[in-house]
């Protein structure tokens, strides 16, 4: 262990009274109570996505990509939320498109059943009760070719295969799964991707500049660059779990939130671990300047009843004054909001934190953590405890200082197993819409 990190100040994480869900706090992420001020956030706006079907939303866009839709809308466009440049607007970005699981055998298979979609960015504005798509850009190659969502390597990712998991489908190391969105100032916009994971740089027409990918991932066959200039640590990120969140600080470095903590040394450990990791990257020195260590609260904490800590995840971040943000850790059915300052006392890059020799920073536990420089958070908001808020919230904003503006991740309509489509390989809807909502705080976020 590098005897320089033990000499840092502790960044002790306690659990934060239930008791406090609803209030901004104004305390630290120490042994400092926090104080109620004795009203509650509250949801003043909900609009949702009418039926678009999937192939005409994306034939529009790429002529011919999609042939049968097998009755799928378009969805998940959840997967994050950054304001556009009128009040009210946002652009948002679709994952890689339908998926499932189904168990056959031993084995659970990841199930593409429409295959040719390209996930795609999508500019929307609530009008009363609806959200309105306003202009849509597909990602595509250097050559202009769709991207797609399938994933890039066998042995890493998980096998494609048709919506009903009997007949497998062809690897594409184009594919990316994209989950956070962020617009530069030049109009060109960044992503983060789980499968690298991976940070694409996108140009504001739709199409890939670059992809920063770990060293050592050795992804070839790309019609794009593809640069290894993230830590090789980071090649052990756990399947579905690699980047989710992304914010833009006001001085425009970016920062990438791992969404579940890495596998680190192993399976076993990942699975049961609260730490995870942000990464910070200049665009002007198009390299990783800084990265951070981020602890979540207990599970039962984040979520009451659950007990599998691998349900911990980040989803969002958000950009506030400084070296500020908001960050989202949530299961699928609750989701806290916390604020942290990233300073230069926490920054492991490149420090034994940075290796897998042990013990790896996923092995602490709440008593090791003291001594490691994990991020100080306070908690914001307890989204889980205000009503109409839906599941599964990925895409958070901050309109002005007092309103989240928060958007699900419907997942198309997608469930799991073989009943997700009917006898004639038509979608049977899940039933669950994408929504907007607007959530106006008891206090503003300073």
């Amino acid at each position: 262990m590098n005897p320089r990190l033990l000499r840092r100040p502790a960044a002790v994480v306690l659990p934060v009274s239930a008791a406090l869900a609803l209030s901004v706090v104004v305390g630290t992420a120490d042994a400092t109570p926090a104080h109620h001020h004795g009203s509650t956030a509250r949801v003043v706006s909900t609009s949702t996505l009418p039926d678009i079907p999937l192939a005409a939303f994306s034939n529009k866009l790429l002529p011919g990509s999609v042939g049968d839709d097998r009755g799928v809308d378009l969805g998940g466009i959840g997967s994050d939320l950054y304001p556009a440049e009128r009040p009210g607007e946002y652009w948002t970005v679709t994952d890689r498109g339908p998926n499932g699981q189904i168990t056959v055998g031993k084995d659970k298979r990841r199930t593409f059943p429409v295959p040719g979609f390209d996930p795609a960015i999508v500019k929307i504005r609530a009008v009363g009760d609806r959200v309105q798509v306003l202009k849509s850009l597909p990602l595509t190659t250097a050559s202009g070719a769709p991207v797609t969502g399938l994933p890039n390597q066998p042995g890493r990712d998980e096998a494609p295969y048709t919506y009903d998991a009997s007949t497998p489908l062809a690897y594409d190391p184009n594919g990316l799964d994209t989950e956070g969105i962020v617009r530069d100032r030049d109009g060109s916009f960044w992503l983060v991707d789980e499968y690298g994971p991976s940070l694409v740089h996108v140009s504001a027409k739709g199409r890939v500049l670059a992809r920063h990918v770990p060293e050592g991932l050795g992804l070839t066959g790309t019609d794009y660059a593809v640069i290894e200039s993230l830590p090789s640590i980071f090649l052990q990120r756990k399947i579905n779990r690699g980047f989710e969140g992304l914010a833009l600080l006001p001085g425009g470095d970016l920062v990438m939130a791992l969404q579940s903590p890495l596998l680190n040394p192993d399976k076993a450990t990942g699975e049961n671990s609260r730490t995870t990791r942000l990464l910070r990257f200049s665009p002007r020195q198009n390299r990783v300047t800084a990265e951070y260590a981020y602890r979540f609260d207990p599970v039962e904490v984040v979520e009451p009843g659950q007990t599998k800590t691998s349900e911990l995840k980040i989803s969002a971040l958000v950009a506030l004054g400084g070296d500020r943000l908001l960050v989202q850790e949530r299961t699928d059915k609750a989701s806290r909001v916390y604020e942290v300052r990233l300073r230069r006392g926490s920054d492991i890059l490149g420090t034994t934190w940075d290796t897998p020799a042990t013990p790896t920073l996923e092995q602490l536990d709440d008593e090791a953590a003291k001594t490691a420089p994990v991020l100080a958070k306070r908690l914001v908001l307890d989204l889980n405890t205000v009503e109409g808020v839906p599941g599964k919230i990925e895409g958070i904003a901050l309109e002005g200082r007092s309103t989240l503006v928060l958007l699900n991740d419907n997942d198309f309509g997608m469930t799991d197993g073989p009943a997700a489509f009917d006898a004639a390989g038509r979608l049977v809807d899940s039933g669950v819409e994408t929504t907007l909502v607007r959530v106006r705080l008891p206090r503003p976020v300073r």
